[in-house]
């Protein structure tokens, strides 16, 4: 499936024209084509290579899956990969620029289009600056979807500080799980989101003839929240590390405790043993074989086990 526009002088001209119209159009000076190709098969990345005069190594890396972000500079063009990031995916997308054309490429159901169109719509006054103004588009939709992303994890991780100190089993079976499935979202995010800012920032020379001095300001933006979303990805990846290792040490203070109260209990069952083996030898002592020696053995071991639990009872060990 295809999409086409076509803007001349500044204005939205044609849609959705047959693509075999592309050729009369990409030698005019006033003319700015936009070509979107959805799953596009081995003929249409031949036609492209014919009609634009593509790189071949381009054209690889626009058919090839799970690239890395980047811009690749060539003779007549500049190769684009990046993603978009939404709840559970990163979407890729594959753009080509020419000084009058800009050619995206996409995997069949990966990568809403329809935002950035609505974007190019909402600001028709810039079309004039052509391919500039297509790219900004394109790039503006897709690092707002990395700053949403971040922010959608930075409140998962502060819902999951919440449940740091809660106690019962499900609460800490919850942190330890998702401390793991946010490191490792984090990990893919900063996939995406670090290589971004190099791809603007290069944008932004003036020898490449992309940027024109009205859509400077406009990528300058684009950058700030790129460096924005790139800094807060760094952030929470480390906050991410504090939770589990505070969660770690919770859990070694826990222990502690447990082990304290069972050190405790054992003391106080200690006494009532120690007392019937003294009691409980072969030979004579005081009050052998009476009843006497019988409610001393067991005064002596209720007292002694009352004043322990006492004790440890004051100094919180129990």
């Amino acid at each position: 499936m295809t999409r086409t526009r076509l803007y001349r002088d500044g204005r939205l001209d044609l849609e959705d024209f047959p693509v075999e119209d592309i050729s009369d159009y990409v030698c005019q000076p006033d003319c700015t084509v936009w070509l979107d190709l959805c799953d596009p098969t081995s003929d249409d990345f031949t036609m492209i290579t014919e009609e634009f005069g593509l790189h071949a190594l381009a054209v690889e890396d626009a058919g090839d899956e799970r690239q890395r972000p980047k811009l690749d500079r060539y003779r007549t063009h500049l190769f684009l990969s990046a993603y978009s990031v939404g709840p559970g995916s990163a979407d890729e997308i594959a753009a080509f620029i020419t000084p009058n054309a800009l050619i995206t490429i996409r995997k069949e159901g990966q990568f809403d289009i329809d935002p950035v169109v609505t974007r190019w719509d909402d600001s028709p006054d810039l079309a004039k600056e052509g391919v500039g103004y297509l790219l900004h588009g394109l790039l503006d939709y897709v690092v707002d979807s990395h700053f949403t992303a971040v922010q959608r994890l930075d409140e998962q991780i502060e819902a999951l500080e919440g449940l740091l100190f809660e106690d019962h089993g499900d609460a800490i079976r919850t942190v330890q799980r998702r401390s793991y499935e946010l490191r490792r979202d984090l990990v893919r995010l900063r996939r995406v989101v670090l290589p971004m800012r190099e791809v603007v920032n290069t944008l932004l020379r003036r020898d490449l003839h992309v940027v024109g001095d009205t859509m400077m300001p406009y990528y300058q933006d684009v950058y700030d929240h790129v460096l924005r979303a790139t800094e807060w990805t760094e952030s929470l990846r480390d906050l991410v590390t504090s939770v589990m290792e505070t969660n770690l040490t919770v859990q070694g203070n826990r222990m502690n405790l447990i082990m304290k109260k069972v050190t405790s209990w054992a003391a106080i069952i200690a006494v009532p043993t120690a007392v019937t083996g003294f009691y409980g030898q072969n030979v004579p002592y005081p009050g052998f074989g009476t009843h006497v020696g019988f409610w001393v053995s067991t005064v002596v071991m209720v007292v002694l086990s009352v004043l322990l639990y006492l004790v440890f009872r004051r100094r919180d060990w129990i």
